[in-house]
């Protein structure tokens, strides 16, 4: 990242630097809270939901979001259009209950589930998956975030502390990977 680590200290004039440094820091990170699934990953939430138990729309929206730690909240624009491809196809029917449709699996849905293999977005079972991972950006920017507070305001010794600290920081996550 280009001026992340401006020699010399932050002053004004190296202040835009730092801020596009967790700009970048942001843009680099995948999906962040709010933001789109990817092709076929609503399909998957969904009948992965409703094998467990039957569900309304908003609850399939909101037990996405929770179990995915809140770093993905569908939209109805793509939860219920999902819902009404799966229904044409025949993967779940709905009922009217207490004036809301209640969605759940038919027979073909179950063997769609039963074929389909991977873990549900939300499960901690890859790598690149669940909240372990998902911390993992959050906690960047917020670092991030934290070290152009001390460029803004602090003193010149506490710029070069957080130097200090950032530094150390960066070689013990290399650590890590040197580990595995």
């Amino acid at each position: 990242m280009r001026n992340s680590y401006p020699s010399g200290g932050f002053d004004g004039n190296n202040m835009d630097g730092m801020w596009q440094a967790v700009e970048e820091l942001r843009a680099r990170f995948g999906k962040r809270p709010g933001t789109r699934a990817g092709r076929g990953e609503v399909r998957t939430a969904v009948l992965a939901l409703l094998a467990e138990r039957p569900m309304h729309g908003y609850q399939i929206i909101r037990e996405i979001e929770e179990r995915s730690g809140g770093n993905w909240k569908p939209s109805a624009g793509s939860v219920y259009p999902t819902l009404q491809l799966l229904a044409d196809e025949g993967f779940i029917s709905a009922e009217e209950t207490n004036g809301r449709k209640v969605y759940s699996l038919t027979e073909a849905g179950r063997e769609d589930v039963a074929a389909n293999d991977e873990p549900a977005l939300w499960d901690n079972s890859g790598a690149a998956s669940g909240p372990g991972f998902a911390a993992l950006p959050k906690a960047g920017v917020e670092l991030a975030q934290a070290a152009s507070q001390v460029g803004r305001t602090g003193t010149p010794e506490q710029v070069q502390e957080a130097v200090t600290v950032l530094d150390e920081a960066r070689r013990r996550l290399y650590s890590i990977l040197a580990q595995g």
